[in-house]
C-alpha cells in the first residue's frame, strides 16, 4: 500500500520498518528492553527506561528480527510505559487479564489514573488494546477513555494538540463457559455431559454445586483505532487517562500501536465508485444493496470498483466474482455492518447474516479472479454460533488476492471453503475475532497467507483444515500472531506439501500452543512434505487444561491416524516456552495403534523451557541435528513413549543424535547436568506426567 506521509516513514515503504526499528535500537533511538514487573504507586512511575520503548511480541525487536510480518505500526507495551496505575503481575494462568495480555502483563487504571506512551516515530494514528468489565448480566458496558498528546517543554508536559476521546466497550468481549461459549455470566453449563477438570467429574451425573459463576470467563480484550487529526513528532507523549465519572471501575490498557497513516489513497483511473450506485459514505443508511449492484456492474463492465473514504453500513454478504474492489486505505474506507437475524435458518445453517465479502459456494462453481484491497471490514459479532456465516471474507475464490484489509469483530476473519486454488492473502490485519483468523478449509490448493498480522483470535489464528478434500501446496509465511485466546497460533490439520515459514507466534493462552500439526477433526492424512522453517514462538508451550499436561511450543498430535509424512523442522526458535519446546503425543486410547514417525529437527534454538526440550508421549521416532538449548528447567527429554513401560528394551519412541546438539540440562536421576539429548539416547524412559516447572529467564541474544 502506498502511503502519503512526511519523513521519517516515507517512500521507503512499510516493508523497511523492521530494519529501521532494529537500527534505531542499535543507535539508541529506541530502548527496547525486556519486560519487567513493577507495581506503580500513586505518582507516575517510569518504565524500565526513560525513553520510547518499542517491542515486537513484547520482546526486543532484535530477538525476532526477520520473523513475522513487517507492519506499518510500532508496538508499545503498557507495562513498560510511564503510569500512575498498577502493573498487573505477569501470569500465564488462563482466564486472567494478565494471561490474555500481550507479553502476559498490562496496566490497570482507575479514575484519574493514566499511562503515558512516548512516540518512537512520527504518528497520526493510534490503536489501543484494552479491557473493561462486562455488565453483571452480560452484554457489555461502555466507558470513556481520554486521549491527549503532550509535548515536553522546559521539563514539563504541555498539550500538543486537542484532547480526543475513545468510547470503550466490552460488548464484543467477555465469553463464558465451555464451547461454544455464552455471553451470559450466570449461565449453567453449556455442555452438561462433558467431563470438566475443575471437578474431575461428569457434572450431569453429580451435584453441580462446584460450579462457580461466572464459569471460565475469557476473551477479555478489544481494540479501537483513532486518527489523531494531525501528525505528532517522535518524542511526543500519548497519555491515556480515565476521566472522572467513568462507567468502568477499572480500565486495563495492554498496549498502544502508533502509525503514520497519511492521506487517503487516490482513486484509480478508470474505476467506478460505489457512490454512483447509491452507497452512503456517512453510514446512516444501509448500503448493502448498493454495494451488490456496484460489484455486479463493475464485474460485467471489467472496471475496478472504488470505495472512497467514508463509513459505509453494509448488513449483508456482498457476493464477489471476477471483480477488483479497492479502497482508499483501511483507515479511511470502512465497511461496517450489524449482525442481522434471519427470518428462518439458511440452507447452510446460518441463523444470522452480516457484513462480509463472499465468493460463491464451491458447489455453485465458486468465484475466480477476485481482488480485494485497501479497506476495513468491521463486524458486529458478539457470540460464537458455528453454523453462522458472519465472516469478513468467505466462500470459494480461486486465482484471487486479498490484501491491505483490516478485519475486526467478525466471527472469522477469512474462512475459505474449497475446493479452490491459487488464492493469496497478504498484508492484512485481523483482530478481535470470535473464531479463527484464517482457515483454508477443504480442498484449498496452491494458496498462501503472507506478511499478515493477527491478534486476539478466539480460535486458531491461522489454520489449514483438510476436511473431506485434501489441501495441498499451501504456505503460511512471515505472519505475526499475538494472543490467540483459544487453540493455536498456527495449526495444520492434514494436507500434502504444506509449508509454515518465517512466522512469529506469541502468547497462546489455552488448549493449544504456538505451532501445531494435528491428525484430528476428521482431516485427510499428512502426505508429501510438512515443513516448519525459521519460525519463532514466544511464551508458548503452555498448560492444556483438559489433559493437565504441558504442551510444546511446537506440538504434533495423532488422534485420528498416524503421522508419517516427510516432516522437517529447520531453523525454528522457541523462546520462553512455559513447559516444552517440542511435544509429540498420541491420544492415550489409540497409543498402541497410531504413531508419529520420522520427524527431523535441525538448526533449532531453544532459549528457555519450563520443563523439557522434547516431550514424547507416543510411539515413533525423531532425529536431532544442531539443536542448541539453554535455560531448560527439568530435563532435556521427557520420554514416555506409548506408556507400556518396557524398561529392558526402552521406550517406544526413539531419538537419533545426528550431531551438534548442545546445551546442558538437569536429569530426572539427580546425577548432575548432562547434554540435553545424549543421556536419553536412543530410547531411555524418562517419563514424568507433571515434572517440576522452573520458569526460565527472559530470552536474550544468543
Amino acid at each position: 500500500m502506498t502511503r502519503l506521509a512526511p519523513p521519517p516513514l516515507t517512500a521507503r515503504s512499510r516493508r523497511s520498518l523492521d530494519a529501521r526499528l532494529t537500527a534505531w535500537v542499535a543507535a539508541g533511538v529506541l530502548l527496547a528492553t525486556a519486560a519487567t514487573t513493577t507495581t506503580a504507586s500513586a505518582t507516575a512511575q517510569p518504565g524500565p527506561a526513560d525513553g520510547p520503548v518499542a517491542t515486537r511480541a513484547g520482546l526486543d525487536p532484535a530477538l525476532v528480527a526477520g520473523r513475522g510480518a513487517d507492519v506499518p505500526f510500532l508496538e508499545q507495551e503498557a507495562e513498560q510505559a510511564v503510569t500512575t496505575g498498577t502493573v498487573l503481575a505477569p501470569s500465564r494462568d488462563a482466564y486472567t487479564l494478565a494471561a490474555e495480555a500481550s507479553g502476559r502483563s498490562a496496566v490497570q487504571l482507575t479514575e484519574g489514573e493514566y499511562v503515558d506512551f512516548t512516540l518512537p516515530a512520527d504518528a497520526d494514528a493510534i490503536t489501543v488494546r484494552y479491557s473493561i468489565p462486562d455488565a453483571p448480566e452480560g452484554g457489555g458496558i461502555t466507558s470513556p477513555l481520554d486521549v491527549r498528546v503532550l509535548r515536553s517543554h522546559r521539563g514539563h508536559l504541555t498539550p500538543a494538540g486537542p484532547a480526543r476521546a475513545l468510547r470503550l466497550t466490552s460488548e464484543y468481549a467477555w465469553l463464558y463457559n465451555a464451547y461454544p461459549f455464552t455471553n451470559d455470566p450466570q449461565a449453567d453449563l453449556t455442555q452438561p455431559d462433558w467431563w470438566y477438570p475443575e471437578c474431575a467429574c461428569v457434572p450431569g451425573t453429580t451435584t453441580p454445586d462446584w460450579l462457580v459463576k461466572p464459569f471460565r470467563p475469557s476473551h477479555f480484550y478489544d481494540e479501537q483505532r483513532l486518527l489523531l487529526g494531525r501528525t505528532y513528532r517522535a518524542g511526543d507523549v500519548v497519555r491515556l487517562s480515565v476521566p472522572r465519572g467513568a462507567t468502568a471501575d477499572r480500565t486495563t490498557i495492554d498496549l498502544l500501536d502508533s502509525e503514520l497513516v497519511g492521506r487517503p489513497e487516490a482513486r484509480p483511473r478508470g474505476s467506478v465508485s460505489v457512490l454512483r450506485f447509491g452507497a452512503d459514505p456517512t453510514g446512516r443508511r444501509d448500503s448493502g444493496v448498493a454495494f451488490q449492484r456496484a460489484v455486479d456492474w463493475a464485474s460485467a463492465h471489467d472496471r475496478t470498483l472504488w470505495i472512497p473514504a467514508g463509513t459505509f453500513q453494509v448488513n449483508q454478504h456482498v457476493v464477489v466474482d471476477d471483480v477488483t474492489v479497492r479502497g482508499a486505505g483501511s483507515w479511511h474506507s470502512i465497511v461496517h455492518g450489524r449482525e442481522v437475524e434471519l427470518a428462518e435458518p439458511a440452507p447452510d445453517g446460518s441463523v444470522h447474516t452480516g457484513v462480509g465479502f463472499y465468493g460463491k459456494h464451491a458447489e455453485d462453481g465458486g468465484s475466480a479472479d477476485v481482488h480485494l484491497s485497501g479497506f476495513a471490514i468491521v463486524g458486529d459479532v458478539r457470540e460464537r454460533i458455528d453454523t453462522d456465516q458472519v465472516n469478513g471474507i468467505g466462500g470459494a475464490m480461486s486465482d484471487s488476492t486479498v490484501s491491505d484489509l483490516y478485519i475486526h469483530r467478525t466471527k472469522v476473519g477469512l474462512w475459505f471453503d474449497g475446493p479452490m486454488s491459487n488464492t493469496h492473502v497478504s498484508d492484512v490485519v485481523v483482530t478481535d475475532q470470535i473464531g479463527d483468523g484464517v482457515n483454508f478449509h477443504r480442498g484449498v490448493t496452491g494458496s498462501s497467507v503472507t506478511n499478515s498480522f493477527f491478534r486476539n483470535t478466539g480460535d486458531d489464528a491461522l489454520a489449514m483444515w483438510a476436511q473431506v478434500d485434501q489441501n495441498s501446496g499451501n504456505t503460511f509465511a512471515r505472519n505475526t500472531v499475538q494472543t490467540p485466546v483459544l487453540a493455536n497460533g498456527i495449526a495444520i490439520y492434514g494436507g500434502r506439501d504444506i509449508t509454515v515459514e518465517g512466522n512469529l507466534v506469541a502468547d497462546p493462552v489455552r488448549e493449544g500452543s504456538g505451532l501445531h500439526a494435528g491428525a484430528r477433526f476428521g482431516a485427510e492424512p499428512f502426505e508429501g512434505a510438512l515443513t516448519f522453517r525459521d519460525n519463532t514462538t514466544v511464551r508458548a508451550g503452555g498448560l492444556d487444561l483438559n489433559w493437565r499436561l504441558g504442551l510444546g511450543s511446537l506440538w504434533f498430535y495423532a488422534l485420528d491416524r498416524s503421522i508419517d509424512a516427510d516432516i522437517t523442522v529447520t531453523g525454528d526458535h522457541y523462546l520462553d516456552s512455559t513447559y516444552n519446546a517440542i511435544m509429540l503425543v498420541t491420544e492415550f486410547g489409540v497409543k498402541d495403534t497410531y504413531r508419529i514417525d520420522g520427524v527431523k529437527v535441525r538448526d533449532v534454538r531453544v532459549d528457555g523451557a519450563g520443563t523439557s526440550v522434547l516431550s514424547a508421549r507416543t510411539a515413533g521416532s525423531a532425529s536431532f541435528e544442531n539443536v542448541d538449548a539453554r535455560n531448560v528447567g527439568w530435563a532435556g527429554v521427557n520420554n514416555c513413549g506409548a506408556f507400556n513401560w518396557d524398561f529392558e528394551n526402552g521406550s517406544e519412541f526413539t531419538a537419533a543424535d545426528l550431531g551438534g546438539n548442545d546445551g546442558q540440562t538437569s536429569t530426572p536421576w539427580g546425577d548432575g547436568p548432562a547434554n540435553w539429548l545424549t543421556r536419553y539416547l536412543p530410547n531411555v524412559i524418562s517419563c514424568n506426567d507433571t515434572p517440576p516447572v522452573v520458569a526460565p529467564p527472559a530470552p536474550s541474544r544468543w
